[in-house]
């Protein structure tokens, strides 16, 4: 995701950091795989208690941070609708992953929504920003359309299944939809406060998904309930309150194309983690289709710099 921050971090030390979330984010998955597969425990479910758990460190790390100086607060309205936004996308954002993980694998169902967010939010972005896409950028969509086809239709084992493709695509545009909101309230350079902003989109989260979650299941039924809660306080506090937080300290000091880049790690750990713990199977088909994502993933932040490059040629004050 993308949020404004203040820069304050080593470039080193800030790189670091995105890689420990990179990774981070990668487990997410594999832990709501151990979670389904050792309890009746849902997607919507664990999609709450990732939410409120997220929303009480989120709001502990809020109270312990240092005072900082005072900044000119956000218009109300502005401030409702990032929250909201941002609330309702990080919901559909992660329950429509849990659900594909769920349905069709770790490994495809992340490979598949993060591969497809960074080519979603650059189709959007030309369309409702008016951000110049140029001979990379649809070449890279391009590549990334090829790579979802392969991933859908080549999979001829039953490996991928067409419905936990769509809810992963689901998951990109939630995720995309967070990202090209930020990038429009912040067109004017104000942005609201990264973990400030996380904390309420987790309530919102947390308040949008407890009726469903409570139809679903809200106490998981297990033979295994240590695992299970243990897993569910990992989710809450690693790949979410801590990934995070050091995703917003490393990405204000980092080009957002070098973030993007950084990023992949998710998917690529996350396919690991399927491999080597949960024996999950990649077909010939899953691992061209998954190497065509991520490589139009990296050509599209590859474009990004190119741009970034050449408009800070044209005009060194405004860059």
């Amino acid at each position: 995701m993308s949020f404004s921050a203040a820069p304050a971090l080593p470039v080193g030390r800030s790189l670091l950091y995105l890689v420990v979330a990179g990774v981070a984010w990668g487990t997410a998955g594999a832990a709501a795989s151990l979670v389904f597969r050792v309890s009746d425990l849902g997607p919507l479910a664990l999609s709450f208690w990732r939410c409120a758990g997220g929303l009480v460190l989120l709001a502990g790390a809020l109270a312990l941070r240092p005072r900082r100086a005072r900044r000119e607060p956000e218009p109300r309205r502005r401030r409702l609708v990032r929250v909201l936004g941002t609330g309702i996308g990080l919901t559909v954002f992660q329950s429509a992953y849990f659900a594909a993980v769920e349905v069709t694998g770790l490994a495809v169902g992340t490979v598949v929504t993060l591969g497809a967010g960074p080519v979603l939010i650059a189709v959007g972005a030309r369309l409702l920003l008016g951000e110049r896409l140029g001979r990379g950028g649809l070449a890279a969509v391009a590549g990334a359309l090829a790579g979802l086809v392969v991933l859908v239709l080549g999979g001829g084992g039953g490996d991928v299944v067409p419905a936990g493709a769509l809810l992963a695509l689901l998951s990109a545009a939630g995720y995309a939809a967070i990202t090209l909101l930020t990038r429009w309230l912040g067109r004017d350079g104000g942005g609201g406060d990264a973990l400030t902003t996380s904390a309420w989109a987790f309530g919102v989260g947390a308040v949008g998904l407890l009726p469903l979650a409570a139809g679903e299941g809200l106490v998981p039924h297990t033979a295994e309930a240590g695992q299970v809660l243990g897993l569910m306080a990992y989710v809450a506090a690693v790949p979410t309150a801590l990934a995070y937080a050091l995703y917003f300290a490393g990405a204000a000091a980092v080009r957002s194309a070098t973030v993007s880049v950084i990023m992949l790690l998710e998917p690529v750990s996350a396919a690991v983690i399927a491999v080597t713990v949960l024996g999950e199977r990649l077909t010939p088909a899953t691992v061209l289709g998954t190497l065509l994502l991520l490589t139009a993933v990296a050509g599209l932040a590859l474009a990004e710099a190119r741009g970034a490059a050449a408009a800070r040629r044209e005009s060194p004050l405004a860059a």
